[in-house]
């Protein structure tokens, strides 16, 4: 029990998974982190259920692959009948990481990255991420208890490690020429997927980071391109941002965006972890600040941490018009409660309000007028 080295009771973790190494790893890393400890690690759902009827955990680690029952049977088995934050630790082999959106739909928080080879190093490497995936998991099904704060926060870079501070340039007076940037963590790729849905077809560029392990993006990417009116891709390094189309900056790489004269571009590059995260939302808020300036609007989501608001309140003194999704509407208050106390956020809005507010805020006047008179 690690109940000397936090405040609180610490969150029960439940293991599923049929690898026996999977499991004395993740109970290592789980158990020695402060405010989490192990309830039980077990090799398949059908031992969970067993387990689930005597005790019930603050969170739950699942595999997908397993034997007698797969883990997204028994993610919805579980959420229709004992809703319980679940991540998902999953292989990401062919079509893997489609199996994992189908995971996000069917209920599960967040994803770890699980390798096939050498799992025992590359799980130790992401020791940091798993233990933040965790964490934000029992916070999603606790987040109306106090102490958030309490967290244990780990040494973490700012946006000057990938981009270093600078005035926008001048002369970024308004024009029609806008951009929507947006961030998001823990709850995001529901979130996204509500405020993509939202849009017109003519929407303003978008560019995005959702907080997702390398390989998972593309295939965020392709769902919500069959889902939304605008186009949806993940960022590739050069792409430029276009009426219509959203890009989502890919797992593992730093995505900013870059200006010459009135033709926006992204930039997609490695750095260190900025927030502890890459992709990181400061990163992308900062370079819209100093490229964009007035004629942004950025939208910070549901998300545990702080990264985005720095960037956010760049984006603000920069002139951009800066949204905050509200509490009643976030799996994680997170980021867009720092975004908000640092006087970073214009206007905090429930997530159905928020695209609305910002294809207001990124259209002109005479847009609004042709589009939608009075």
């Amino acid at each position: 029990m690690n109940l000397h080295r936090h405040p609180q009771k610490p969150y029960r973790v439940l293991i599923v998974d049929d690898s026996a190494v999977v499991r004395e790893v993740l109970t290592d890393i789980i158990g020695s982190a402060p405010g989490l400890s192990v309830m039980a690690a077990v090799a398949d759902p059908l031992r969970a259920a067993e387990r689930l009827r005597r005790e019930v955990p603050d969170v739950i680690t699942l595999d997908v692959e397993m034997p007698r029952m797969d883990g997204i049977t028994f993610l919805r088995r579980l959420m229709a009948q004992r809703p319980i934050p679940v991540v998902m630790c999953s292989s990401l082999v062919e079509g893997g990481s489609d199996t994992l959106l189908e995971a996000f739909d069917a209920g599960a928080v967040d994803a770890i990255l699980k390798p096939r080879l050498d799992v025992r190093t590359a799980l130790e490497e992401a020791r940091v991420t798993i233990c933040d995936s965790v964490r934000a998991a029992a916070m999603a099904g606790l987040r109306k208890k106090p102490s958030h704060s309490a967290m244990p926060v780990e040494k973490k870079l700012s946006a000057d490690a990938v981009l270093p501070p600078a005035r926008p340039r001048g002369a970024m007076t308004k024009t029609t020429e806008r951009i929507i940037a947006v961030g998001a963590s823990t709850g995001g790729t529901e979130a996204l997927r509500v405020f993509l849905q939202a849009l017109p077809r003519d929407t303003p560029p978008i560019v995005i980071v959702q907080h997702m392990p390398e390989g998972f993006t593309s295939a965020f990417a392709r769902r919500l391109d069959s889902l939304c009116a605008i186009d949806v891709a993940e960022a590739s390094d050069g792409d430029r941002l276009l009426r219509g189309r959203a890009l989502i900056a890919p797992g593992n790489r730093h995505t900013m965006v870059t200006r010459s004269g009135h033709i926006y571009s992204v930039s997609v590059r490695d750095g260190p972890l900025v927030s502890r995260h890459r992709p990181s939302v400061d990163v992308l808020f900062r370079s819209v600040a100093q490229t964009a300036g007035a004629n942004a609007v950025g939208v910070i989501m549901t998300g545990m941490g702080d990264d985005g608001a720095a960037g956010l309140m760049e984006m603000r003194e920069a002139g951009a018009t800066c949204l905050g999704q509200d509490e009643a509407s976030s799996v994680i208050y997170g980021m867009p409660k720092v975004a908000m106390e640092v006087g970073a956020v214009t206007k905090q809005a429930p997530l159905d309000r928020l695209a609305p507010l910002a294809l207001a805020a990124a259209t002109s006047d005479a847009e609004r007028q042709t589009n939608h008179p009075p």
